[in-house]
């Protein structure tokens, strides 16, 4: 019996350790954490230099109200942060995860409005699929019905408009003209809505869970980062998954030179360590905030010192490990080894990603994008049978959470070679016992 209860009433087994990219349970059985938990332990479980870091801190202080007390911590990990955005980007408000820094930077831009006399403006528009987080403000802008219809009558939904998923539409991600296609979908909501009204645009560089590692087509991120300057819409980039280097960069933004106005951190900015997220913004938006009252937000935990140490000292790992390096190196050789994957089990219909954060998807018919049924469950039992031979990955529904089946392997930063190898041969055993398992199902629905 547990006392605890959580998304069901799965049950897993207790964990006794984690050593780099490997779990070992009570019985002693080992796991490699093929999706870093929830694309989380960017550099790996139990770092001897972070956990020194943390020791260090704790003799210090555990807490100090920000309230009260400057910390040397929170400073240090701001200005390392700082210096990891683009320039104009130096003030950093810390949080405690991912929901609480998109919650806040919501916040912060309606804040931004009111502070410079446009207080019309209070719409967000994001997009579908699309996951920003579990509290109300952060589902309102969240486009995956089976974690937001249940609390619809709660919260105020915010506007939507498709995710660019190219490959289901038939259309070229590397032609700029698909880039165009889809961020015209951002104008052309613009202006449905009103301009005036229209406070920020919230877009994860590449997509997360909700649509699979979805890179964007040529040419789109420039084009929504453009749109967003054409109407004055403040762009939000939701780097909690992407951020850290899972991207084979410190940040996706890089990867096209963008310059936004607020960028939400979470996840592998503190790898698992200890609960953290942030949000940079840019100077003058926050100068104006401060200047018209104060922001008026906060969380007790914000800034919290033993959290920051752990924050600055995985920062200074990713960069002494070289690990946005490794990232971009042993995402190709990882996506190479998936793509061989996919020519040998038909149920693979599209792999996609980029670094260290790719997903690959279930389909019934490559030529017609068509998905597998729903009720077969492919991606939980996927999971579940990997997880029995050792491996961990990470799974979700594409089209709207309700079909669409993808697994997410996204290990940790630190992997080698051969840890990829062994990670795509429990894949390869795993999706061959998966294919055994539905064939009777497939073929009587033939």
């Amino acid at each position: 019996m547990s006392h605890l209860f959580y998304q069901s009433s799965q049950r897993r087994p207790v964990l006794e350790q984690a050593r780099g990219v490997y779990m070992w349970d009570v019985d002693g059985k080992r796991y490699l954490d093929g999706s870093s938990g929830a694309m989380v332990c960017n550099i790996g479980h139990s770092n001897p230099n972070v956990l020194d870091a943390m020791r260090r801190q704790m003799e210090k202080s555990t807490f100090g109200y920000r309230l009260h007390f400057e910390t040397e911590a929170s400073e240090a990990l701001a200005a390392k942060t700082a210096a990891l955005c683009p320039e104009g980007m130096n003030k950093v408000f810390f949080v405690s995860g991912g929901s609480e820094a998109v919650e806040s930077a919501i916040k912060l831009a309606r804040q931004h409005a009111l502070a410079v006399g446009q207080g019309t403006r209070w719409k967000v528009i994001s997009r579908a699929p699309s996951y920003h987080g579990c509290t109300l403000g952060a589902l309102a802008i969240t486009g995956y019905a089976p974690l937001t219809d249940p609390f619809a009558p709660m919260m105020r939904e915010m506007p939507k408009i498709p995710a660019p998923r190219a490959y289901l539409d038939g259309l070229d991600p590397h032609d700029p003209a698909t880039g165009a296609h889809y961020a015209a979908m951002l104008e052309a909501e613009i202006r449905a809505q009103g301009p005036d009204s229209v406070l920020a645009f919230v877009v994860e560089p590449v997509g997360g869970a909700s649509t699979g590692a979805l890179v964007p087509p040529a040419g789109y991120m420039e084009a929504v980062q453009e749109m967003c300057r054409r109407y004055g819409v403040l762009l939000i980039l939701d780097e909690v998954m992407t951020g850290a280097g899972r991207t084979g960069r410190f940040m996706a933004l890089e990867h096209w030179d963008l310059a936004p106005d607020i960028v939400v951190l979470s996840k592998g900015f503190a790898a698992g360590y200890v609960p953290l997220g942030a949000i940079a913004a840019r100077d003058d938006l926050v100068q104006a905030v401060l200047d018209g009252g104060g922001f008026l937000h906060g969380f007790t935990y914000a800034g919290n010192p033993l959290a920051c140490a752990a924050g600055a000292a995985v920062i200074d790992e990713i960069t002494r490990l070289g690990l946005v390096q490794n990232a971009e190196t042993m995402g190709k050789g990882l996506r190479n080894r998936l793509d061989a994957l996919m020519a040998r089990h038909p149920l693979i219909g599209d792999v996609r990603g980029q670094g260290l954060l790719l997903a690959f998807e279930f389909m019934a018919d490559h030529d017609t994008k068509a998905p597998l049924p729903a009720h077969l469950n492919a991606h939980q039992r996927l999971v579940d049978i990997a997880y029995d031979m050792g491996l961990i990955v990470y799974s979700r529904r594409t089209r709207d959470g309700v079909e669409g089946d993808h697994i997410m392997v996204c290990p940790p930063l630190i992997v080698t070679d051969a840890h990829l190898d062994e990670i795509t041969e429990t894949l390869d055993a795993a999706l061959t016992r998966l294919a055994q398992d539905i064939a009777p199902a497939l073929s009587e629905m033939a």
